[in-house]
């Protein structure tokens, strides 16, 4: 995993273009009151997630294997005055002196173990984690055909405002998905525009594993995590054939 990190390699650009989405807040404030603490945000990066729990009053920890994002997540967080535990730790090998009863991944950072070795590792490691009975809670986009059969040319994504350059930035995509692996290998291309001039183009690369749902079903099981729901999304709709995302919440055998 640790040589697939260039698209967080520019922490701050990397909030600027993200840090609004908060669409797994609700599912996972629901559960942490039911759970209490302290609650595990795996693959936490910049603290999107991590800081507005704590900022309810959650007991969190949030780890990452990206020294970047977790040094912009703790200045972040002391900036809020916020106490929040961080670690630097790869998820296929967590280490804590204490069990938590509540651990999830957001953005789709399970795609990120790309072979079945390495899902495995990582979900006997947060099995191991989880408090008897504990949940654990993650997200990742559903392999639909128009999800895998993206364009091989540069593709239009979404427009922001890069707050720094106070520029407009355009990103684009090309995908090239390898059915053998399940890796789709996505560049972005980002156009910092001055006036309806580029003015400066960067481009970061990044794969990321699909993994089917019935596959998904059985990973689980066997690394001993029953599944209570499978959702289409962070609002909880139901997973269906047109969904774009597959929600677990799974417990502890």
């Amino acid at each position: 995993m640790s040589n697939n990190l260039e698209e967080y390699n520019d922490p701050i650009s990397y909030d600027i273009e993200n840090d609004a989405y908060m669409g797994e807040l609700k599912m996972l404030e629901e559960w942490a009151v039911k759970q209490g603490g302290p609650v595990l945000d795996l693959a936490c990066g910049t603290g999107r997630i991590t800081i507005p729990l704590a900022q309810k009053g959650h007991n969190m920890i949030g780890i990452d294997i990206h020294a970047g994002m977790l040094e912009l997540a703790k200045k972040k967080a002391d900036q809020a005055n916020i106490q929040i535990e961080w670690l630097e730790q790869d998820c296929t090998m967590l280490q804590l002196d204490k069990k938590s009863p509540l651990i999830y991944m957001v953005g789709n950072s399970f795609q990120h173990f790309h072979t079945n070795a390495q899902q495995n590792l990582v979900l006997k490691s947060i099995h191991n984690l989880l408090e008897q009975e504990g949940i654990f809670i993650f997200g990742t986009r559903f392999p639909n055909a128009e999800e895998l059969l993206q364009p091989t040319t540069e593709e239009y994504w979404k427009t922001y405002t890069d707050t720094l350059s106070n520029k407009i930035v355009n990103a684009y995509t090309i995908s090239n998905y390898d059915p053998l692996e399940q890796i789709q290998h996505y560049t972005t291309i980002r156009k910092f525009m001055d006036d309806n001039h580029v003015a400066e183009e960067r481009k970061t690369n990044i794969s990321l594993r699909y993994t089917y749902p019935k596959e998904m079903e059985r990973l689980l099981i066997e690394n001993g995590l029953d599944i209570l729901h499978a959702y289409g999304n962070w609002e909880g709709s139901p997973l269906i054939k047109e969904s774009n995302e597959m929600i677990y919440i799974c417990r502890k055998i």
